[in-house]
């Protein structure tokens, strides 16, 4: 496999910053759409994640590629790699202190690397932003942002056999997926992706069997697993590894500081690790 990809330097990387207000509506809000009970007003502490509900970079119709992001060349931070097909692929966090909903934060947002590789199934591009939340004053965490790039499938390929996820787990819990939770957490984090909402264009442009889990809503539920079983978090990581559909149920499974999301059929959608505070 050959590999294209290059580091920014440091002393090179533009900085993109944007600021919002920690709406404690928004929050709730996705408290609702998750099926908990709302507990957060303004002065709240965030539960972990919670700050993709926020610092939107709204662009109009003419600037969005046809899978409803924004177009590569227009993002600011992403390079066009020259590949349609966009996929979060996973990401890394530090906690440091909590975000507080009603007051303003900042968000410090560097394209750490970009590149290209050629892979068995045809060219793969490779992102990783690294994203900064301040807020009085003080970094409340960090995060690494992993994006995959790739070609259209090709209808005469043979699907890759998806990695199989373990069965050992100590803690499991079931859950599942619909059309309005999906369509919800595409709005509360104004993410116009449509394979998460457009059936049609999930089935016929990339080839999957129907709508797309969010790899991110994946993780905040592990998160928030994680956070009940293991207490307040000092890291946090994860990797797609399968998409999940919208008319499949779940598994989310924890073992110690080990997570991950199991389909009905066994497949590995998701894997994680957690480090509670105090544990670093």
């Amino acid at each position: 496999m050959q590999n294209d990809q290059h580091n920014a330097p440091e002393a090179a990387q533009d900085i993109i910053t944007m600021t919002d207000v920690l709406d404690p509506a928004r929050a709730g809000a996705l408290q609702v759409a998750l099926g908990q009970q709302l507990t957060l007003a303004e002065g709240s502490e965030l539960p972990p994640f919670f700050h993709q509900l926020y610092f939107w970079k709204p662009e109009p119709p003419a600037r969005l590629g046809r899978d409803g992001h924004p177009r590569q060349s227009v993002t600011g931070l992403i390079p066009d790699l020259g590949l349609p097909r966009r996929m979060w692929a996973g990401g890394r966090l530090q906690f440091e202190r909590a975000l507080r909903a009603g007051a303003v934060a900042e968000k410090r947002s560097v394209l750490e690397s970009s590149g290209r590789k050629a892979g068995r199934s045809g060219p793969l591009g490779f992102v990783t932003l690294r994203h900064e939340i301040w807020q009085d004053g003080a970094r409340c965490l960090s995060e690494w942002h992993d994006l995959v790039f790739r070609e259209d499938p090709d209808p005469a390929a043979k699907k890759p056999v998806p990695p199989q996820a373990p069965q050992d787990e100590l803690q499991a819990r079931q859950v599942t997926f619909d059309t309005t939770l999906l369509f919800r957490y595409s709005a509360l984090t104004f993410n116009g992706h449509r394979i998460h909402y457009d059936l049609e264009y999930a089935r016929e442009v990339e080839g999957y069997a129907g709508l797309v889990v969010h790899g991110p809503l994946l993780a905040q539920h592990l998160m928030l697993l994680a956070q009940e079983l293991l207490g307040p978090l000092a890291e946090f990581s994860f990797r797609a590894t399968a998409p999940l559909m919208h008319f499949e149920e779940a598994t989310l499974c924890c073992k110690g500081p080990d997570l991950w999301v199991r389909a009905p059929d066994g497949r590995l959608c998701m894997q994680a690790s957690a480090t509670p505070k105090g544990a670093v």
